[in-house]
């Protein structure tokens, strides 16, 4: 853990400045411990990943967070009180994955409705502008794409003056225009204060619009850190390489190279992870080959995950 994770971690609902606190937070579903002793915090205009692969505890953990479920043992506050009672008070949006839309009402009707609800609402028109969707203001909510529903969803994730903002997913079904629109919008939201919690599958999302990642695997935190952070975590470095028709070598010698932790090749193509490439590298050399279009580079944010899940999945 990295000195600025521990001063994150250390960090408790008592902090003036916390939004979002877990205290070793426990969640139990029968038999499977969905959340396993969960300390986190979160503070004012953080855009904030949360990952992990299937079963990893994301989808539990925000049901804690929003009061949607209660914690077996531990404790969730946020800005210092109960989830209920921050969602009540109007201070947290969320877009959900679960939970359809209403039938047989328009967009507009339906974001009207989500405003009137709102203690501190903002005026329609706005709310629908700053989601996309006022050109389909009267089209009825059962008509809509799937990525136009998304929409539909932000806008009522953010129809009031939320100071945390929940997004469990929040670009499925949207097309690469949409999410870049998005998500620009979700910046703005943030650099004037807002906290902005997302669980996505989109690693590269993450990777560009996330000031911090959070990593989960069997509902324990398994990295805190910015998408940099994450990816040194890893350790290892990408190597890639292509060999000439006429350098035959055997398959198994190059997986035999030291320091190697994950093996591709496609042809003449070798693409290699390696926790330690000059040594990787070096010994290529001493095979008496001369590598082509040689390169070394760090592993983007998607195969340090895999690389962190593999590895934790290993000591299980």
């Amino acid at each position: 853990m990295t000195t600025t994770t521990a001063a994150r971690t250390a960090k408790t609902a008592t902090d003036a400045d916390t939004v979002v606190s877990f205290e070793n937070v426990t969640k139990d579903y029968g038999t499977v411990r969905a959340v396993d002793g969960l300390t986190l915090a979160l503070h004012p205009g953080e855009t904030v990943a949360l990952l992990g692969p299937n079963g990893a505890g994301k989808s539990s953990t925000l049901d804690l967070l929003l009061g949607l479920r209660p914690a077996d043992s531990g404790s969730v506050r946020l800005f210092g009180t109960t989830p209920r009672e921050a969602v009540a008070a109007g201070r947290v949006g969320a877009m959900l994955q679960s939970g359809g839309l209403m039938a047989e009402v328009t967009v507009r009707e339906i974001v009207a409705l989500g405003c009137a609800l709102h203690p501190r609402p903002h005026p329609v028109d706005a709310v629908l502008s700053r989601a996309g969707i006022d050109k389909i203001a009267d089209r009825k909510v059962d008509k809509l794409s799937g990525g136009q529903e998304q929409r539909v969803r932000f806008a009522l994730a953010t129809a009031g003056d939320n100071d945390l903002i929940v997004l469990d997913e929040p670009t499925t079904g949207m097309d690469v225009t949409a999410r870049h629109s998005f998500w620009a919008t979700m910046r703005e939201q943030a650099d004037q204060g807002r906290t902005v919690l997302f669980a996505t599958h989109y690693l590269e999302e993450a990777d560009a619009i996330a000031d911090r990642v959070l990593v989960l695997s069997k509902g324990r935190l398994l990295a805190d850190g910015t998408a940099a952070e994450i990816k040194a975590r890893a350790g290892a470095r990408k190597v890639s390489f292509e060999l000439d028709a006429q350098e035959a070598v055997d398959e198994q010698v190059l997986r035999a190279l030291p320091a190697l932790t994950a093996f591709e090749r496609h042809g003449a193509t070798v693409r290699l992870q390696s926790a330690d490439p000059d040594a990787t590298v070096h010994a290529v050399y001493a095979l008496g080959l001369y590598p082509r279009n040689l390169e070394v580079a760090g592993l983007g944010l998607e195969q340090a995950f895999i690389a962190l899940t593999e590895a934790e999945e290993a000591t299980l």
